[in-house]
């Protein structure tokens, strides 16, 4: 079966090496960009290379800006792999961050200057203009009427700005990558064909976020018996891994996501993952003055501040002795789950308690041997601001990669 490259999505994610679990402070002369590390500068290859943006460098869209001014200046200055200090064993690619303007008209982009960007920055792949298509067509619900119109009109721009993209990028320092879109396998079949028919080598499927797994699979099946064997498909935003030898198998040879890091907070229940596929839920332990809920009831008086505050130290306190085996999963979780109740309620409380314990129960941190767990122990397991949050998060990426590099060797 043959390799299955991992890009990392750029959404400048750090942590500080210098941030201190107990008291819980930083360096005084920390500076983010110099002093904070990546996540294959905390692990020695965590992923086959990083995907940038263009959006997200110029800050497009009505989302947050990810670069500061003083970043985007730097970032045009010293190019993606000085920017980014990125080993020479990893590669680069750059996209336009289609979803990010996907409520205009057109994309704001013109195909000059996306080159310029991939160029300018030494990417190792660009990936052509395009413009998202909306919805995908269920068994017996055919996309129709003016959605059908919209649905053509932005796969022709799509194709349209591929071809002028593949002419212009000829005999620049990256290769191109034309965007395949639809909203139907037969669709998107029909977009790669044109893109072959173009002279494209390389093909990302775009658009596919939303859909079921079903959905891709069935969609690369309909692909799989056009392309030519040299096609080389790269799914956007994709990872599924239950699905990934699948994936490989109907042409894909490559996939960029954030959902590890993602769902080491965002998750409901999934997000400390482990290498045998058994996730687990995270102890959260919210941080006084960063939790509303709790400041809306603190400012209402429902709740005393001194007792959140205390039941706050508390929690923390028992979970690192816990780490410790000092004290029981009993006691540990009787203080985490009174907390638990103060913060969200009774019950919320209970619907946890069960996960909690399987947690706690399981000690899975001591069973990894990747750098984060060794590092700070159970503190990875804790649900608590930016810095334990995203290191679950580091670690979630490199339990990704490792089943990745197990199934495809």
């Amino acid at each position: 079966m043959p390799k299955l490259k991992y890009f990392f999505p750029d959404s400048q994610d750090f942590i500080d090496p210098s941030f201190d679990f107990i008291r819980e402070t930083r360096h005084e002369h920390r500076i983010r960009q110099r002093d904070d590390l990546y996540p294959h500068e905390v692990f020695s290859r965590p992923y086959d290379g990083m995907l940038v943006s263009k959006a997200v460098v110029d800050g497009l869209g009505s989302g947050e800006a990810r670069y500061s001014r003083a970043q985007r200046l730097r970032f045009f200055r010293e190019g993606i792999r000085r920017f980014f200090r990125l080993p020479d064993s990893m590669e680069s690619m750059g996209d336009c961050g289609a979803f990010t303007y996907v409520t205009q008209y057109e994309p704001p982009y013109r195909v000059e200057e996306v080159i310029d960007f991939y160029e300018s920055s030494r990417f190792n792949y660009g990936v052509s203009v395009d413009h998202i298509v909306f919805g995908y067509e269920k068994p017996g619900k055919p996309i129709d009427g003016d959605d059908l119109i919209e649905c053509k009109r932005r796969k022709e721009i799509t194709l349209t700005l591929a071809s002028e993209f593949l002419q212009k990028s000829k005999g620049c320092c990256f290769s191109p990558f034309g965007v395949a879109h639809g909203w139907s396998k037969e669709s998107y079949a029909d977009s790669v064909k044109a893109l072959i028919s173009m002279g494209y080598e390389h093909i990302t499927m775009g658009g596919m976020v939303p859909l079921k797994t079903e959905q891709i699979i069935e969609t690369l099946e309909e692909v799989s018996r056009i392309k030519k064997p040299s096609t080389k498909l790269h799914l956007l935003g994709i990872a599924r891994p239950q699905s990934l030898d699948r994936f490989a198998e109907l042409g894909v040879t490559s996939i960029d996501s954030t959902t590890p890091l993602q769902q080491a907070f965002k998750d409901r229940k999934n997000n400390y993952h482990t290498f045998s596929g058994q996730n687990f839920v995270a102890l959260r332990v919210p941080q006084l003055e960063g939790n509303l809920a709790l400041g809306r009831k603190i400012q209402s008086g429902v709740i005393d501040q001194d007792v959140a505050r205390e039941l706050e130290r508390k929690s923390l306190k028992i979970l690192h002795q816990y780490g410790k085996r000092e004290v029981s999963l009993e006691q540990t979780l009787e203080v985490l789950l009174e907390y638990e109740k103060l913060h969200s309620g009774d019950k919320h409380a209970d619907s946890v308690k069960k996960d909690y314990e399987v947690t706690l129960s399981n000690r899975p941190w001591e069973q990894c041997s990747c750098e984060v767990c060794r590092s700070i122990g159970i503190d990875v397991v804790i649900f608590r601001g930016s810095e334990r949050n995203r290191r679950r998060g580091f670690h979630n990426i490199q339990v990704f990669y490792d089943r990745l590099k197990s199934t495809f060797n």
